[in-house]
C-alpha cells in the first residue's frame, strides 16, 4: 500500500468532522471517496495532506507515519494536492503557473513531468501557454491545477471534487485525461459527489456520510448496491 489511512478522528475547533476513517490506496490505483457535500471529503484529503491534521489515528504514506508533520514534508514526500478552489496564480501566466512548482522528490525515479508534457496531456493548455491564470475558464484553471501538481512529479495525486461546477463537456475531457494518467501509472484518490464521472474513472470506491465511511468496495459492487447508493449518495 501507498498509502494507509487508519481509524482518523478529525475536528475543526472542537466539532468532531471525522470519526474513525479508515481507507487505503494500492500503487497504480485510482480511488475514490463518495459522498454528498458535507459528507467529510475535503476533511479527509486535508487531513491526509497535513493541512488539517487528525487528532488521533494513523496516516501512513510509503510506510512513513504522516501524522503531525507539516504539509510542506508531506509533499517532499511525494504527495500531490489538488484543491477544490483550485488556487492558481492568477497574475502568472499558464507556463510560469507550470514552471513555478517543478520539484523532484529525492526517492523519485522515473521519467519527470515537463511543461511540454503537461501540454501533451492538455493539449488546450498550449493554446493558452501566455495567458494569465486569471482570465481562464474554470475548466482551465482545473487542467492547470493538476498539470501544476503533476509538475511536482508526485507518487499520490489528491484531487479534491475534480469537476465540481463544470459544465458536462469539460467533465467528459477532464475525465479522459485522469484516466489517461492511470495508464501512465500515476497512483490518484480523489473525492467527488458526481457518481456518473467517479463510475467512469475509478476502480474502488468509499462512500463517506456525516464523517464516518459507510462503504468499501469495487466501483463494479457499488453499482450493483441499490441500498448504499440510495442511502447515502441519493441515487
Amino acid at each position: 500500500m501507498i498509502l494507509e489511512v487508519k481509524e482518523i478522528h478529525t475536528y475543526y475547533g472542537t466539532s468532531h468532522i471525522l470519526f474513525d476513517v479508515s481507507l487505503s490506496v494500492e500503487l497504480g490505483k485510482m480511488v475514490c471517496l463518495l459522498g454528498r457535500n458535507g459528507a467529510g471529503k475535503t476533511t479527509t484529503l486535508r487531513t491526509i495532506m497535513g493541512l488539517t491534521p487528525p487528532q488521533s489515528g494513523s496516516v501512513q504514506f510509503h510506510g512513513e507515519e504522516m501524522r503531525g508533520k507539516p504539509p510542506y514534508y508531506i509533499a517532499q514526500k511525494g504527495m500531490g494536492y489538488v484543491p477544490d478552489n483550485r488556487l492558481i496564480f492568477p497574475d502568472l501566466t499558464v507556463r510560469e503557473n507550470l514552471e513555478l512548482a517543478i520539484k523532484i522528490p529525492k526517492h523519485f525515479k522515473g521519467e519527470t513531468w515537463t511543461v511540454n508534457k503537461i501540454y501533451g496531456l492538455f493539449p488546450h493548455l498550449r493554446e493558452l501557454d501566455k495567458h494569465l491564470g486569471g482570465y481562464l475558464s474554470g475548466g482551465e484553471q482545473q487542467m492547470l491545477t493538476v498539470g501544476r501538481t503533476l509538475m511536482g512529479n508526485p507518487d499520490l495525486l489528491l484531487l479534491d471534487e475534480p469537476v465540481e461546477g463544470l459544465a458536462p463537456l469539460v467533465v467528459k475531457y477532464l475525465g479522459e485525461q485522469i484516466l489517461k494518467l492511470k495508464e501512465l501509472g500515476e497512483t490518484i484518490l480523489f473525492s467527488e459527489q458526481n457518481v456518473k464521472f467517479a463510475t467512469a474513472v475509478a476502480e474502488q470506491a468509499y462512500v463517506i456520510d456525516k464523517g464516518r465511511i459507510r462503504y468499501h468496495g469495487s466501483m463494479e459492487d457499488l453499482k450493483k448496491n441499490e441500498e448504499v447508493r440510495k442511502k447515502y449518495l441519493m441515487i
